[in-house]
């Protein structure tokens, strides 16, 4: 037996509690120090209609290195008691030790015997209670804009395997917009069930689930152009405190002339 063959032992990824909410709340410190807002448009998903016991599948694009951090934290906000679970290179989760105790599991997909380790591992999450399973089957950082990345084989093997699972396209973008810090935004588009793939060749099943997901990323796309944010849940937002001596200077002045102080430069999420 070869190492590769040993990267799944039958065992579920560690995935323990506490350590995970003190990690989402370590994060959302990270975010606010790092972006402006953090924010979520669900609009279209219908998660509360999905059943306890259904397995659910979340796949996104991968534009860059907060994509596990945005993953985490929607997972723990908009499904509460579900368990996080998420493929990462296995270099990375030898060298990022406490990610093997967040729900992250080590994967090898460029050798044969990992893609089939891969499928293992993904069946017993699945087949487990309050499973969640969160994936970037582009396999490499990619532009929102490059709708050309290969995908990664394997979910639509999953689908195959796990018709009882539903899968749900989540697009992420880190735009620049009124601010000298980036927004983090997601949206979730609609839920596609396992059963209405069933009889669909895994290569049609894998145009379709790669069609939703493009479209997911149109719909963020059109509201970061048209500034349309109605839809979106603000999850974590930038301290409103004055950082620099100009923005002291500016409260200052506001609070002599009675003028209300804006440490914001345009209205985007803070329109109110």
């Amino acid at each position: 037996m070869t190492q590769r063959r040993s990267d799944f032992n039958g065992e579920l990824p560690k995935s323990q509690p506490r350590l995970v909410r003190g990690f989402c709340w370590y994060t959302r410190r990270m975010i606010r120090k790092q972006f402006w807002v953090f924010a979520m448009d669900a609009s279209e998903c219908d998660c509360d209609g999905i059943a306890a016991e259904t397995p659910v599948i979340v796949y996104c694009n991968h534009p860059g290195w907060w994509d596990p951090i945005v993953a985490m934290q929607v997972c723990q906000r908009r499904f509460p008691g579900r368990v996080f679970y998420a493929p990462i290179d296995r270099v990375a989760v030898e060298k990022y030790a406490v990610f093997k105790k967040l729900g992250f599991f080590g994967i090898a997909l460029e050798h044969r015997d990992g893609s089939m380790a891969f499928l293992r591992q993904t069946s017993a999450i699945l087949n487990a209670p309050n499973s969640s399973l969160w994936i970037t089957p582009e396999g490499r950082f990619a532009d929102p804009r490059d709708k050309n990345a290969t995908w990664m084989p394997g979910l639509a093997h999953i689908i195959a395997k796990h018709p009882h699972a539903v899968c749900i396209p989540m697009a992420i973008e880190y735009p620049f917009i009124d601010e000298a810090k980036p927004l983090m935004l997601c949206k979730l588009g609609p839920v596609i069930h396992g059963r209405d793939l069933v009889g669909v060749s895994k290569a049609e099943c894998s145009v379709l689930l790669e069609s939703k997901l493009h479209r997911t990323q149109e719909t963020l796309a059109e509201s970061v152009v048209t500034r349309s944010f109605s839809q979106f849940t603000v999850m974590v937002r930038t301290s409103q405190t004055p950082k620099s001596v100009y923005d002291w200077g500016r409260l200052l002045v506001c609070k002599v002339s009675g003028r209300p102080f804006e440490l914001n430069h345009g209205k985007t999420f803070f329109s109110s």
